[in-house]
């Protein structure tokens, strides 16, 4: 599987360390920024990964800012993409097998540190789960077009 991954300043620390987890699951990555903790805004990071994921470039995208609400909100803007802001292993889980997403969003400053590399364990260990979720994901994708 291949993903983007971006943060802002708030989340490069966690984003740089969330870097050898990823290569341990043998997930390949490509890293859209920022590249220090310097202030930046972070929806022009969110948006690189969305347009990644949208295009079809990678499978995936991972995002972390301060609460992981901002970059949702601009991912989400972008059509194609189901981000959503996980702050536990069960939040995480239950976007990939209820809702399929596509993009995952953490809030370094929100959520435990020690919690986060558990939390991107249970995204990349879960899958769409399909069924009754199928109809309701394409509920989504028909809003989508609506607004286009």
């Amino acid at each position: 599987m291949r993903i983007a991954l971006a943060s802002d300043h708030a989340g490069f620390a966690e984003k740089e360390r969330l870097k050898p987890l990823l290569s341990d699951l043998g997930i390949e990555f490509e890293d859209l920024g920022t590249t220090s903790d310097e202030s930046v805004d972070y929806p022009d990071y969110a948006v690189r990964v969305a347009q990644a994921v949208a295009e079809g470039r990678v499978q995936q995208g991972l995002l972390v800012c301060g609460s992981g609400t901002g970059m949702a909100i601009t991912a989400n803007k972008v059509p194609g993409v189901r981000a959503a802001v996980a702050w536990s292993d069960q939040t995480a889980r239950l976007a990939r097998q209820h809702n399929d997403a596509n993009v995952l969003a953490i809030g370094a400053l929100t959520t435990p540190l020690g919690d986060i590399p558990n939390i991107v364990r249970a995204w990349f260990a879960a899958t769409f789960e399909g069924g009754r979720h199928s109809g309701r994901v394409q509920k989504i994708s028909n809003i989508e077009s609506a607004k286009r």
